[in-house]
């Protein structure tokens, strides 16, 4: 049997990249996939790819999120799978960084975190039962210049994530983290040269390019019954440039 059959899962960020790759492999093992993005077309094309269905949705505001929830309660009753995977990561310098600027990052990465989250998790406390499994980042295990914006906010979604397991563990919610290295997406390619990313997979012990199905295999398992002991936890795929 597949690992997510009528599953109910949910998944932002999933117009391209790794949230693409995320919702494909969850929608071959069977999951029922709500796909929410801000890229309208690039949405629609996944969920037509994967018979899901497609949200147009800024997940920084959680009136564009509440319909996606909505649909899916009404129609099944229940979210089983939430992946939070939206983000960004445009490189500035700290001293040049305006407030504006740090305010976006963090509200893309990690408000949207909070924002579906408390979104989803009333309904998986109802049921007694949900995954959890929050998109984080290698950089903030290692730090990295011109992301001081992005790390933070995505140490913020480990602390979170960490917390939220505590809480919700007497409900039977398990709350992971996933936390990417160079990983061969377009987003990435528009913020790194060509010898940053040479020079990351010299670094890792894996002599090869990450690609997002080494990323969604991952949260395929966080977000199955494979992972039943398995909550607080950071899942590492950088190809072991970073040990912790």
């Amino acid at each position: 049997m597949a690992l997510l059959t009528n599953k109910v899962a949910m998944i932002t960020g999933a117009a391209a990249g790794i949230g693409e790759s995320i919702a494909g492999l969850f929608a071959n093992e069977g999951a029922h996939v709500y796909l929410l993005d801000i890229d309208g077309a690039g949405v629609a094309r996944v969920a037509s790819e994967t018979g899901g269905e497609a949200f147009t949705a800024d997940v920084r505001r959680r009136e564009r999120i509440a319909p996606a929830v909505q649909a899916a309660i009404e129609r099944f009753g229940r979210i089983d799978i939430l992946v939070n995977n939206a983000g960004a990561y445009p490189r500035q310098n700290f001293l040049d960084m305006t407030e504006e600027q740090w305010d976006a990052i963090q509200d893309i990465n990690l408000k949207s975190v909070f924002h579906c989250t408390k979104l989803v998790l009333p309904h998986m406390v109802a049921a007694r039962a949900g995954k959890i499994v929050n998109v984080s980042s290698v950089t903030f295990l290692s730090g990295f210049k011109n992301l001081a914006h992005y790390v933070a906010a995505k140490g913020g979604i480990i602390g979170l994530s960490r917390a939220l397991a505590r809480e919700m563990g007497e409900h039977n919610i398990h709350v992971n983290c996933v936390t990417p290295g160079s990983i061969q997406v377009e987003a990435e390619k528009a913020v790194s040269t060509p010898a940053q990313i040479a020079g990351a997979i010299a670094s890792q012990c894996l002599n090869r390019r990450l690609q997002p199905i080494d990323v969604a295999r991952v949260c395929l398992f966080l977000g199955s019954e494979l992972s039943d002991g398995v909550t607080g936890q950071i899942v590492n795929v950088d190809g072991g440039r970073v040990m912790w």
